[in-house]
């Protein structure tokens, strides 16, 4: 038992949770879109990108792959397949080609990092537009072990109706194992599907399997939820960031604002991040644009080149010097400020754009942080379509918090510092209620400046 306790703590404070995601518009070329200086010329050979350079010989530099050394190689140990291995019945040359290319991208030793094959892009851009046919459970992956955990179940959801639970590691999905698959692709292929139609769920629940029998349905992502608490104050949850969550946030300000909201507790706990262009909506919400040159979040790659998003004249606007051009989705109509007292909420599972909206309502000095350091996610991936169909999702960029902080592996700390302390009676419950929430309890006490 005291093994497990072990493994579970590592898990929860290396846990995976979220990617902070640029969108770009459009197909890019390769070198282009990543910033990389390219000598010689591209060229489409069998649907692959090619480089050839411009002389008879390719000049090898210190840090290149020598790729006729490479060529070699591959075709040696595709002879040996051939002539040894055993299976014929598993060789499969698209299999193997993508393997080599997975393979480069996990050279860099980079999580982050992934190539996806033409089907798995395919099934990974799939758009949601917040509903979808699922089960209904927030999911994250741990960077070092592949473990998968349920760390969110959706209220009147198959996943809650099947009995899964919050804390549940996802060990099976069918006769898949889970951590042998990227979490995206193992969501998409795997556990959604077409309405109605059954998917078995084996999970690790206190050491033991649990088999869980789901029917799948419509699930309508509810990323925001709120309510009034006591003397005036607001609470808004927001359990992820995806393209409906700037607008539920800003009905929940609204709705609370009119039901009498004079303070507000924002819990981002758990929350894994999502789309950049929410949270950035989102802050813009709150804050006002006579501070901190209106800046919302700003990025650099490792050659400064970057974007700054930030408010003035009463708009959302887009700045960049890296050589993409404009964003025609902006700048986008603002003008709101909500000047109340507020404490954000955070844990060790906050990560990536919780972070980024965490980090600009304290820089603004608009909201006291409450809870434990956050988990240290200030870097960007790009996903950049190839030619053939397939993508490679890249790590391109730092964040900067308004105040140029960069949190990457050390977090947010807060102002507050208190550990999340479960009730004996409510250790196999559901969730806390928020009289019974230590952390919720000293928000409210900051809230009252006796903390």
């Amino acid at each position: 038992m005291e093994e497990e306790k072990r493994t579970k703590n590592k898990f929860w404070k290396g846990v995976l949770v979220g990617a902070l995601v640029t969108a770009f518009a459009g197909l890019f070329v390769v070198g282009v879109a990543m910033g990389i200086q390219v000598i010689g010329r591209a060229v489409i050979d069998n649907g692959a990108q090619v480089l050839v350079t411009d002389g008879e010989e390719e000049a090898q530099g210190q840090d290149s792959i020598n790729m006729r050394k490479v060529g070699q190689k591959v075709e040696l140990l595709e002879q040996l397949v051939e002539e040894y291995f055993l299976f014929d019945e598993n060789i499969d040359p698209d299999q193997m080609e993508a393997g080599i290319y997975k393979g480069m991208l996990a050279g860099l030793m980079d999580p982050y990092t992934v190539y996806y094959t033409p089907e798995e892009y395919q099934a990974l851009t799939e758009e949601t537009e917040g509903v979808y046919c699922g089960i209904g459970a927030l999911v994250s992956q741990n960077i070092n072990s592949g473990l998968i955990t349920a760390i969110r179940i959706f209220k009147n959801s198959p996943a809650e109706a099947a009995g899964m639970k919050k804390g549940d590691i996802i060990y099976k999905v069918g006769d898949v194992e889970a951590s042998s698959m990227e979490l995206d692709v193992l969501v998409r292929q795997e556990i959604r599907g077409a309405r109605k139609t059954p998917v078995d769920v084996t999970v690790i629940r206190d050491g033991e399997e649990v088999k869980l029998h789901i029917i799948r349905d419509t699930v309508e992502v509810t990323t925001v939820e709120y309510q009034m608490l006591e003397e005036e104050t607001g609470y808004i949850l927001v359990t992820q960031f995806e393209l409906v969550t700037g607008d539920q946030f800003k009905e929940a300000v609204d709705v609370l604002t009119k039901q009498g909201m004079k303070r507000l507790v924002l819990d981002l706990r758990d929350n894994p991040g999502g789309v950049l262009d929410a949270v950035v909506e989102m802050a813009a919400y709150v804050l006002p644009e006579n501070r901190m040159d209106g800046t919302l979040v700003s990025t650099a790659d490792k050659r400064g080149r970057g974007i700054r998003y930030y408010c003035s004249g009463g708009k959302i606007r887009y700045e960049a010097n890296d050589g993409q051009g404009d964003d025609k989705r902006y700048p986008k109509p603002d003008g709101h400020e909500l000047d109340i007292p507020i404490v954000v909420l955070i844990n060790g599972n906050s990560a990536s754009a919780s972070e980024v909206l965490a980090g600009a309502l304290r820089d603004y000095g608009s909201a006291k942080l409450v809870g434990t350091t956050s988990f240290g996610k200030g870097i960007v991936q790009s996903l950049v379509p190839l030619a053939d169909g397939s993508a490679v999702k890249m790590t391109i960029s730092h964040y900067y918090t308004p105040s140029g902080f960069d949190l990457h592996t050390k977090g947010l700390e807060p102002d507050v510092e208190v550990e999340l302390e479960i009730p004996e009676d409510l250790l196999e419950a559901f969730e806390i209620p928020l009289d019974r929430d230590n952390q919720v309890q000293k928000a409210l006490e900051v809230l009252d400046g006796a903390a």
